[in-house]
């Protein structure tokens, strides 16, 4: 198991280390690779001779401008092309959601961590499910990601219109000659945004975008 921690906190890199020699990977040595800035990192990366199987990253990291690495973001997108199998975790302090819709959406990491959210003890449960393949986004991160996707929906024109005229009392089933969508499309619509805003009824989706400011 090879795995690279990137952390501008030596300690915390010490920590996670400790955390994962508790952990059972395979019967395989672990080996651990250590940076504490975009410049360690980007050269961890360039010079292994083994790919890394797992690294962690943290997003605030002090810059390495000669190569444009400015942030734990264009690591992980430098690990994604040199090494594409590698589970990447990142680790951020923030909760913006733009800085979160950016990783999201321009990295796709394996794992999200807000920095509030993370334990020794979860933290080797998230390692355990992303190396088996199943993404991670911590409580914080679940909730930044929900406002990202409820702003996207409501930038396509469609549903905003969708919303509008079900906010004026028409069925679903009304709405196929006039917002140009069939039936079962205005549906699958309606569904989503439901899903999204976690609402189970049309005039509960309508009442929760209005106290939301989409319509």
């Amino acid at each position: 198991m090879n795995i690279l921690l990137v952390d501008d906190h030596p300690m915390t890199v010490e920590g996670f280390i400790n955390i994962f020699l508790k952990m059972n990977f395979s019967e395989k040595k672990t080996i651990f690779t250590k940076a504490h800035n975009c410049k360690d990192g980007y050269d961890s990366i360039l010079k292994s001779s083994i790919p890394f199987d797992l690294a962690i990253i943290d997003q605030g990291l002090p810059s390495y401008p000669e190569q444009s690495i400015s942030t734990g973001s264009d690591l992980a997108l430098l690990i994604r092309k040199s090494m594409p199998d590698c589970k990447i975790i990142m680790i951020t302090a923030h909760s913006e959601v733009l800085i979160i819709y950016d990783i999201v959406h321009n990295v796709s990491p394996d794992g999200l961590i807000n920095k509030n959210d993370i334990s020794p003890d979860n933290l080797q449960l998230i390692v355990a499910e992303v190396m088996q393949g199943t993404p991670y986004h911590s409580p914080i991160i679940k909730s930044c990601v929900s406002e990202i996707q409820k702003k996207e929906l409501l930038f396509d024109d469609f549903n905003r219109q969708i919303l509008s005229y079900l906010s004026k009392g028409f069925k679903v089933k009304e709405l196929e000659g006039v917002v140009c969508l069939s039936t079962s499309t205005v549906q699958k619509r309606v569904i989503r945004m439901k899903s999204v805003f976690g609402i189970n009824d049309d005039s509960g989706l309508v009442k929760e975008a209005i106290k939301q400011g989409f319509i």
